[in-house]
């Protein structure tokens, strides 16, 4: 299938490892000209340099923290102007995975935490959106995923869980105001992905245990219902098609991408 990407420009923040630069990957593969948005401008040049050995055409980056309003300016400008015109598709993946670590429990969690989370994964997503969308509405037509994850619909992770469902909440209001523009907006939620950070968790986890590697990823499979651990190419396969035209039926939706959850009826 074509998913008519060809000349599209995308902006994919977070996008110099895990899933954005997964998703980056399967855009360029598609035809679309990439800009790379993370706050290392080392691991950009690198996953920018991964890229175009894979094929891509065009691929550039640019430095930015989302938890500051002027550098996101400052970059959506330098994407622009390097890819030569304005955004068509924004893919928000600039966040802290919470799959490995330990959630704190609810005595724990202090005030600066539970800000800091929100302000990167809500707020971040926000200013990317604002910078884009003027571009979008002039245009007539915009692709705006946003990452989120599953624990917007389990227990376990209360920080992980406000942050999720605050970003699935904002993606429906950004849908509703945004669809008569030509501008759609879904969310994506990932389970447990396998990612660049995956080998070494698992071996640091193996070893705490006292158990052989394979056997935290057996368990890690397990988890969802098809007894495979999601990769973050698999990921960005979904990503890359709420991202083209032939998504045209889908909007403020949420998508899950994590092998599927046993015992959950959504609907």
């Amino acid at each position: 299938m074509d998913l008519q990407l060809k000349g599209k420009r995308a902006l994919i923040t977070g996008g110099s490892r895990g899933i954005g630069k997964a998703v980056a990957r399967v855009l360029a593969q598609e035809g679309a000209l990439v800009a790379l948005l993370a706050r290392g401008e080392p691991g950009l040049l690198d996953a920018a340099a991964e890229l175009r050995a894979q094929g891509a055409a065009r691929v550039v980056t640019v430095a930015a923290d989302t938890t500051r309003d002027e550098q996101v300016a400052r970059a959506v400008r330098q994407a622009e102007q390097q890819l030569g015109g304005g955004i068509d598709i924004l893919v928000n993946a600039a966040a802290e995975p919470a799959g490995f670590a330990a959630p704190p429990r609810l005595e724990q969690i202090e005030a600066a935490y539970l800000q800091g989370q929100v302000d990167t994964k809500v707020m971040g997503y926000i200013r990317c959106a604002r910078e884009v969308v003027p571009g979008m509405k002039s245009r007539g037509w915009g692709r705006i995923v946003n990452i989120s994850g599953l624990a917007a619909r389990q227990t376990g992770n209360a920080v992980g869980s406000i942050r999720n469902v605050a970003v699935a909440a904002l993606t429906k209001n950004m849908a509703d105001e945004l669809g008569p523009f030509g501008i759609q907006c879904t969310v994506v939620h990932p389970g447990t992905t396998r990612t660049e950070r995956t080998a070494p968790l698992v071996a640091a986890r193996a070893e705490a245990r006292g158990v052989a590697p394979e056997r935290i990823e057996q368990e890690m499979a397990q988890a969802n219902s098809i007894g495979h651990l999601v990769d973050a190419s698999e990921v960005a396969d979904v990503v890359a098609f709420l991202c083209s035209p032939r998504s045209r039926a889908i909007n403020g939706d949420a998508i899950t991408a994590g092998g599927g959850a046993p015992h959950s009826i959504h609907y």
